[in-house]
């Protein structure tokens, strides 16, 4: 990981985004602002992506489990 200033990137910037690629680059912008650059990659969808379900599916699913659960307890 390299550290860098905010002036040095802004001087070199292709020289840091072509380093960004392979490392982190660590970027000083005054004494209390640090950021990171890196690379960002685009995740293909997978298989599991594909068959996920929504928050309010997953709450409906997880509604009826309890209620069955609570049905078959009282029923004992």
């Amino acid at each position: 990981m390299r550290v860098i200033s905010s002036s040095e990137l802004r001087n070199n910037m292709k020289k840091y985004l072509d380093l960004a690629v392979n490392e982190r680059i660590l970027i000083q912008r005054g004494r209390n602002e640090t950021f990171v650059l890196t690379r960002e990659e685009y995740l293909e969808p997978d298989e599991d992506l594909k068959r996920a379900i929504s928050a309010k599916e997953l709450l409906a699913s997880v509604e009826e489990d309890i209620r069955a659960a609570y049905r078959k307890r009282h029923e004992d």
